[in-house]
């Protein structure tokens, strides 16, 4: 797996169809394997007849989360492929659909790929293959995995879709060989694909990424979570029965867990970004972030005000809540939230609205903060999750926009610079190559759950000045991992996200006390 990862990049370099700046990145013996044996790499006869030739390009494509599931069954798949599709002379490429500086904020895919001694510097990110110009040459054909359907800035493509593999019900009919069955897993699929090739093509590498990949996904492989299938646990068993000396499932899912909410490698920024929702009115933009530190540890960041204030000024956020959830010694979850803008009037309504919020009340209490434009809380209500305090905002934003207006004027913060106007979702296209960590969901009137364009992945973005929201919106939302909250799975699964496994152990510590005689709770 790991000699063909890195050969990917070499094919494409010869192919001549990857951004300059991606040359850089080969080497001399990464470029050879490519050639024939023997070639001598000064004269590379092979990479020039692949251009001659006009040699397809068949890319395994995961969706635009680009979570563990769809980044290992991508790399899984296109490797597959390559050894299986001996009379195609397609050159087989797999390519995570994020921008290559998102993937820092994927940790437990950066943690399992390291584990597997596979570096990401010789991945695929989609900011360094431009798949419309292969198309427009008609050399691209592609297989999608772990999604079925494209985005509207990807609707050309369509038609050079040959192959589908997904775990979730089919919104539409796609017009090509479709696999798709209501599993735990997407990597659960491509191994069963896989296992019905030839034996020795399941190495021990691929079959530790993609046992990780389900393990994670399926919780565990635990019933009560409500992920896992008879498929996804006779395939995990059967990966295990090949390769006995594989890390014990509880071991690695813990690992895998403690990968996924690490952030101690992250900037501020990164942080911010890792687990972030995005609400807006006409006159303002709020960032609400899920942050998984203490508060403490938080605000005590070097240069954190003005790491803020780079954040929201580069986002075009009027303000952001930071929630951050943490376990005391007993185990047991608690809460905090900040509040941070530059402009009081932010500042003191956003606190205000929270502070008497009572649908739910968060039982807020004031806590010391270093800096002015930081109001810090502790939050009592230990169940009350973002998915809860994301109404009351959008309650909020919609009832100021109407009697308010906008909230922040143009001005000159503590950055230095003069704070932009919100970016709308009609906005200009690819000023940032960051990537969307949720989907495009609208939420109530006046207040849609939204991403302002400047985080969107330029590969996302509609073409032909299209209406983001309105283009994107009839879309299912792309999946997130399966701890994620509003996973698209949750309507057929019962839900298990990140908050919701918090709000379990809340309730299991309120409960206990109580429940003398009964069973506890799983």
């Amino acid at each position: 797996m790991e000699r063909f990862v890195r050969s990917r990049r070499a094919a494409l370099q010869l192919l001549q169809f990857c951004h300059p700046g991606l040359q850089s990145l080969y080497v001399v013996s990464e470029a050879q394997e490519l050639l024939a044996p023997n070639a001598d790499i000064r004269h590379p006869p092979a990479g020039q007849e692949h251009v001659q030739h006009r040699q397809e390009v068949h890319v395994v494509l995961g969706n635009e989360a680009c979570d563990l599931d769809s980044m290992v069954s991508a790399l899984a798949l296109a490797y597959y492929l390559a050894k299986t599709s001996l009379e195609s002379k397609a050159v087989f490429v797999p390519v995570l659909n994020i921008p290559r500086s998102e993937f820092p904020l994927r940790t437990e895919s950066a943690f399992l790929l390291q584990e597997q001694q596979i570096p990401d510097t010789c991945l695929i990110f989609r900011d360094e293959i431009d798949l419309h110009a292969l198309h427009r040459a008609g050399l691209l054909s592609l297989t999608l995995v772990d999604h079925h359907i494209l985005p509207s800035g990807d609707a050309a493509l369509e038609e050079a879709v040959t192959e589908v593999i997904d775990h979730r019900p089919l919104e539409r009919d796609p017009r090509c060989r479709v696999t798709a069955e209501l599993v735990g897993s997407c990597a659960t699929l491509v191994t069963e694909r896989i296992v019905q090739g030839p034996a020795e093509l399941l190495d021990r590498q691929t079959a530790a990424l993609l046992r990780g990949t389900i393990i994670l996904d399926c919780v565990n492989m635990t019933p009560e979570a409500g992920k896992v299938t008879p498929k996804d646990t006779q395939y995990v068993a059967l990966l295990e029965s090949k390769f006995p000396d594989l890390p014990a499932r509880s071991v690695l899912f813990e690992a895998l867990q403690t990968a996924k909410f690490d952030v101690s490698g992250l900037t501020t920024d990164q942080m911010l970004r890792k687990d972030l929702k995005v609400l807006s009115s006409d006159g303002l933009v709020l960032a609400i972030s899920a942050v998984y530190v203490t508060l403490e540890a938080f605000l005590q960041r070097p240069g954190l005000q003005q790491d803020l204030c780079a954040f929201c000024q580069r986002h075009g956020y009027g303000g952001l809540v930071a929630m951050t959830i943490a376990f005391n010694e007993q185990n047991e979850p608690f809460r905090q939230l900040a509040v941070y803008s530059q402009h009081p009037a932010v500042r003191t309504a956003v606190c205000g609205v929270l502070e008497h919020a009572n649908n739910p009340p968060l039982d807020l209490s004031p806590l010391g903060s270093l800096y002015p434009n930081i109001c810090a809380y502790h939050q009592g209500n230990t169940v009350a999750s973002r998915k809860k305090v994301l109404p009351i905002l959008k309650d909020f934003l919609r009832e100021r926009g109407v009697t308010a207006g906008p909230m922040h004027p143009a001005d000159t913060g503590s950055c230095g610079t003069t704070r932009p106007a919100p970016k709308d979702s009609s906005a200009g296209c690819g000023e940032s190559d960051e990537s969307p960590e949720d989907s495009d969901v609208v939420g109530e009137a006046g207040a849609p759950e939204y991403e302002p364009r400047g985080r969107r992945d330029p590969a996302r973005c509609p073409r032909h000045g299209d209406a983001l929201l309105e283009d994107d919106a009839p879309l299912p939302p792309t999946p997130m991992n399966s701890l994620v909250d509003e996973c698209p799975l949750d309507r057929g699964l019962p839900k298990l996200s990140a908050e919701a496994i918090f709000e379990k152990f809340s309730h299991i510590t309120v409960v206990r006390p109580s429940a003398s005689g009964s069973p506890e709770k799983k």
